[in-house]
């Protein structure tokens, strides 16, 4: 990629996990480096999750290392290395690729976080928080032209290239917004008492349905994938200029 600039790979995760504070999360997955690969990392490539599709990109990419929000080894889920999970590890072993992966502390951090992302690319102005360890943001939408909760929607699918699911009244005032990136339907419940008069997040399930048309509060569902794509972006182009590597975040498309 051009770069004359590399950054070891251990100064590297160090950097990360010192600016994520990933000690003070009790997480699904582990946080950092989850597969070793060359030393030295020149070109750095993030995207939202490690599949292979992103891998193979990465590699086709020259990449160093893979930075993502979604990794591998979450709880509970089968520990041998057979069928999908080999060929993806085989993959990045092949071809000497890091990959580091950050999940909670990526969706936590105050400037470069999911949420934090996110409120940034709806213009969404964050004055609280709530929820288990403050992860869910709390706010108003900045620009005084959407009034509606109809008019966010429209708002969303003009900036993230998908129209929300929205469980509620269009035509319902906008007043407290929270919002939690990916699949945080299980938090609508704190938002409310938070304040909220709206929600957004990734996904929704179909109790909250019920919850939200009983509370009466608008739940506007916009995809995980979409909710998370700016968290990581924002990392890497920080990473490069930190220490001066190339960086290149690639989006492989996911619906849900």
């Amino acid at each position: 990629m051009g770069s004359e600039k590399s950054v070891n790979r251990d100064a590297l995760q160090a950097y990360l996990n010192q600016i994520l504070e990933c000690t003070r999360f009790q997480d699904y997955c582990p946080n950092g480096l989850q597969v070793e690969g060359r030393s030295q990392i020149k070109h750095l490539v993030s995207g939202v999750t490690a599949s292979l599709a992103l891998i193979e990109a990465a590699i086709a990419d020259g990449a160093d290392a893979l930075l993502v929000h979604h990794g591998y080894f979450w709880r509970g889920e089968d520990m041998r290395v057979t069928g999908i999970k080999h060929g993806r590890l085989k993959k990045l072993l092949a071809h000497d690729i890091n990959l580091l992966a950050y999940h909670l502390p990526l969706d936590m951090h105050p400037q470069l976080g999911n949420n934090a992302q996110l409120a940034a690319h709806l213009g969404m102005r964050a004055d609280g928080r709530f929820g288990d360890a403050d992860l869910g943001w709390l706010g108003r939408v900045a620009d005084p032209a959407l009034k509606t909760v109809g008019d966010l929607a429209q708002h969303i699918q003009q900036r993230l290239g998908r129209a929300p699911l929205v469980i509620g009244d269009p035509a319902q005032l906008l007043d407290r917004v929270g919002w939690c990136t990916g699949a945080a339907h299980n938090m609508l419940g704190e938002a409310i008492a938070a304040g909220a008069t709206t929600y957004l997040s990734g996904e929704i399930a179909e109790p909250t349905v019920h919850l939200a048309r009983e509370a009466g509060v608008a739940y506007l569902a916009c995809g995980h994938h979409a909710t998370e794509r700016y968290g990581v972006q924002a990392l890497g182009t920080h990473l490069a200029a930190q220490f001066g590597i190339t960086h290149r975040f690639i989006d492989c498309d996911n619906p849900v």
